[in-house]
């Protein structure tokens, strides 16, 4: 199996003022392109590459753990962007509520996590099924919570690549640009939705 770039799930400039069609370009056409052939490259004559993304991720290191994540979490993070923001409901909207106290102590956390995550890495929203709770983390490097027991409900990316073409070394303005208007709070329901679905078979099971 080749490993293929998907497609973004909106167009180029859709994000514009906030990412502009350039930096979306580079940023998915160059970094996370690179990351895809250099992993392809790597398992060129591993059966790996018949298992599923998250699989590999979870079952290797070194060099081809560093590459399977930053494919699988540029993938993740293209999906936790969106044009068009909605307000979160039903269970996510109550469980943001009951772990951050409001919307507001939600966005002051992930942002303070994302400003003070050192050098390149990963913020993240996640859930965990053993507490029924949210919480922030953020991962260095290529690292994310994969094979942890939290499951990630959005993500975004810090490293310097995500953000510079659009606001140089101003990191803190690149995160409050997509708290405020470009969440994808479609795609953290679907997460929780899947892993509360999960839950329940496993306990009726």
């Amino acid at each position: 199996m080749q490993f293929v770039l998907p497609p973004l799930p909106f167009q180029m400039d859709a994000l514009e003022p906030h990412l502009t069609r350039e930096q979306i370009f580079y940023h998915y056409d160059h970094h996370h392109r690179g990351y895809l052939e250099k992993l392809d490259a790597a398992l060129k004559d591993s059966n790996k590459r018949e298992l599923p993304l998250e699989e590999i991720v979870c079952m290797t290191e070194g060099k081809i753990y560093n590459l399977a994540a930053q494919v699988w979490n540029h993938e993740f993070l293209w999906q936790s962007l969106s044009p068009t923001v909605r307000a979160p409901n039903g269970k996510l909207s109550d469980l943001l509520q009951a772990s951050f106290g409001d919307m507001n102590g939600f966005r002051e956390r992930f942002a303070h996590e994302a400003e003070e995550r050192f050098g390149s890495g990963w913020a993240w929203l996640v859930y965990d099924p053993r507490t029924d709770w949210l919480t922030v983390t953020s991962t260095e490097d290529a690292k994310n919570p994969l094979g942890t027991g939290l499951i990630p409900l959005l993500t975004l990316d810090v490293w310097e690549h995500a953000y510079y073409l659009d606001y140089k070394d101003d990191r803190k303005t690149y995160i409050g640009k997509f708290l405020d208007h470009l969440i994808n709070w479609d795609f953290a329901n679907s997460n929780l939705a899947a892993c509360t679905s999960m839950v329940r078979e496993r306990h009726s099971g």
